[in-house]
C-alpha cells in the first residue's frame, strides 16, 4: 500500500463534505465519536414508551375527534408512573385508565380537558356535562361517552 492512498483518501472525504449542508445531528456524531450508537436508538426509552402510548391510542381509542387521546397522552407523558414503569408502557395506560374509570370525579376531570381540547382544536365553544342535566347531543365528549370509550380501551389493553 502506498502512502499516497491515505492522503487521496482524506481529500476525498473533505471535497464529499464540503458539497453537503453540515447538520447539528452530524457535529454530535461527530463528538460522540465513531461507534457510539452502535446497537442504540437515538430514541430515548422514554420517547419511545410515551410513542407506544400514543400509537395504541391513535389505533385502538375509538377517538375520531382525537382530544381524549390527546388528553390522556399528555397526563402520562414524563409522569412518574411511566418513568417508573418504562418497559410496560401500555400496562401504565391500563392503570391510568383504570384509576379514571373508577372515579367520576377524575373521570370529570378527564371529560373536562377533553372538551377544552376539542373546542380549541375545532375553534368552536365546547359543550360541558351540567349536574342534572342530560349531556348534549352534539358533545363528543360526555361523561357517559368517554367512559364508554375508555371500557373498550381497558377490554383490549393487557392486563398490568
Amino acid at each position: 500500500m502506498n502512502e499516497k492512498q491515505p492522503e487521496a483518501e482524506a481529500d476525498v472525504e473533505r471535497e464529499v463534505r464540503q458539497s453537503r449542508k453540515f447538520t447539528p445531528q452530524e457535529a454530535m456524531a461527530r463528538m460522540a465519536g465513531p461507534g457510539a450508537m452502535k446497537g442504540a436508538s437515538p430514541v430515548s426509552k422514554q420517547q419511545q414508551a410515551e410513542n407506544e402510548i400514543g400509537t395504541w391510542l391513535a389505533s385502538n381509542l375509538g377517538d375520531v375527534e382525537g382530544a381524549l387521546k390527546t388528553v390522556l397522552t399528555r397526563q402520562l407523558k414524563g409522569s412518574r408512573q411511566l418513568l417508573d414503569n418504562i418497559d410496560r408502557p401500555l400496562a401504565v395506560l391500563a392503570d391510568h385508565i383504570r384509576r379514571i374509570a373508577n372515579s367520576d370525579e377524575l373521570l370529570a376531570e378527564i371529560v373536562r380537558e377533553a372538551d377544552v381540547e376539542w373546542g380549541r382544536a375545532m375553534d368552536e365553544r365546547p359543550y360541558f356535562d351540567k349536574p342534572g342535566v342530560p349531556p348534549n347531543p352534539d358533545d363528543p365528549y360526555s361523561m357517559e361517552s368517554v367512559r364508554a370509550r375508555l371500557a373498550e380501551a381497558l377490554k383490549m389493553l393487557p392486563a398490568s
